[in-house]
């Protein structure tokens, strides 16, 4: 990853400024919604520090497309509190609130419970993974150089080229923010909105899928640089779909996410 830019985002002041690896695939001049997740997970976790300091669930409102311009996001607490706290993140880009989060933050306390598998762990690990690559849009004159290109992918099952359920490991090749080390929820936040896109229910290049949202929940915090998505993908007649991924590191589950999917014919 040598020839890449340094960082998806680099920070001046307030303002966080795009590189092309915060690209997404459905337009050259629009972001990946994995790049803006980031962001606002990184500013909920930062927010009125406190005991309920743990982001049990992130939900990320994509209010229209984020233009690869200079971003602001400012947050706010809407409900205090020692053991349950709730903020409000926004991104406003021009002027212009492209996204929005809300966060739900729990305190954690060593109380003795036994720890419950809740799902499986993945059926490979990274390193006995196979090699996975994500191509851009669909015959868009989308450049080669996106928020895909940021990131380490190794395939545990499904291919690109086929629809169908797939399982994909995914690591950060370079910072969220130039010069921080992301954070375990910001990893979580980057991967999880590839949910949609390695699952596709429906032939790639035929059919338009756009997320308007993310959701995340999450029981603990991701050990390590890798994060797994198992994840699958329903469509109706009506043109409506969900994502849903179950999230992983390296041993076990971590939690889910979900994504409520516009689909609709291309051309």
């Amino acid at each position: 990853m040598t020839d890449l830019p340094d960082a998806v985002f680099h920070a001046d002041g307030s303002r966080l400024i795009p590189t092309e690896l915060a690209r997404g695939p459905w337009s050259a001049d629009a972001q990946h919604g994995g790049g803006p997740a980031a962001l606002l997970a990184r500013a909920v976790e930062r927010a009125d520090p406190g005991p309920a300091g743990f982001v049990a669930r992130l939900t990320v409102e994509l209010l229209r497309p984020v233009p690869l311009t200079p971003l602001e996001v400012t947050v706010r607490t809407t409900r205090p509190g020692k053991k349950v706290q709730w903020l409000e993140a926004s991104m406003v880009a021009d002027g212009v609130e492209v996204a929005r989060a809300h966060a739900l933050r729990l305190r954690t306390a060593d109380t003795g419970l036994p720890q419950i598998p809740t799902h499986d762990p993945l059926t490979r690990r990274p390193d006995d993974a196979l090699p996975f690559e994500i191509a851009p849009a669909l015959g868009r004159d989308i450049p080669d150089l996106g928020f895909w290109t940021a990131m380490e992918l190794r395939r545990v099952s499904g291919s690109w080229t086929e629809p169908g359920p797939a399982a994909v490991w995914f690591r950060l090749g370079v910072p969220i923010v130039a010069g921080e080390e992301p954070s375990p929820l910001e990893r979580v936040a980057a991967a999880a909105d590839f949910g949609n896109g390695i699952s596709a229910a429906l032939e790639r290049g035929a059919y338009l899928f756009i997320n308007a949202d993310l959701t995340i929940y999450l029981h603990r915090s991701p050990v390590g640089p890798w994060i797994g998505l198992d994840a699958g993908t329903a469509v109706e007649p009506t043109g409506i779909g969900l994502a849903t991924s179950v999230l992983h590191d390296e041993q076990g589950a971590i939690g889910r996410s979900l994504q409520a999917l516009l689909v609709d014919r291309l051309g």
